[in-house]
Parts: C-alpha cells; structure tokens; sequence
C-alpha cells in the first residue's frame, strides 16, 4: 500500500504526533505516579486525550519550523 506523496505532510505530522504521545504521556505518567498495574489503560487513555491536540499542533507548526531551520542551517 502506498500513499500518494501530497499527503507526506500530513501523514508526517500524524506519525509524528502520536510517537511524540506516546515517550511524553509514558514519561509523565511514570514520573508523577510510578508502573501500576493500572498503567497501560491510563497511558492509551492519556494518548487518546491528546493525541488530538498535539496532531493539529503539528501540522500547523512543522512548516514554520522547516523554514526557520532551512534559514539557520548551511
């Protein structure tokens, strides 16, 4: 299966997002409350909630990144 290459942009800021969910609300949840036998539905729940946010986040922010990488690098 492939993906049309106009879609990188979004796909990229999908994949992105929801690895970027994934370390963080991992992280979080073992720093503020330690592995628990409940942990692995409180982290799914954790990346469900903000996955969703940091998605849109992504998108709209990686552009303006790209730029202002592509104007301090050689």
């Amino acid at each position: 299966m492939r993906i049309p290459a106009r879609f990188a942009p979004i796909l990229f800021s999908a994949l992105l997002s929801a690895v970027m969910v994934s370390i963080v609300s991992a992280f979080v949840l073992i720093s503020s409350q330690g592995f628990h036998p409940g942990f692995p539905a409180q982290w799914l729940k954790s990346c469900l909630t903000t996955w969703p946010i940091a998605f849109p986040a992504v998108a709209i922010v990686a552009p303006w990144v790209r730029r202002i990488v592509g104007r301090i690098t050689v």
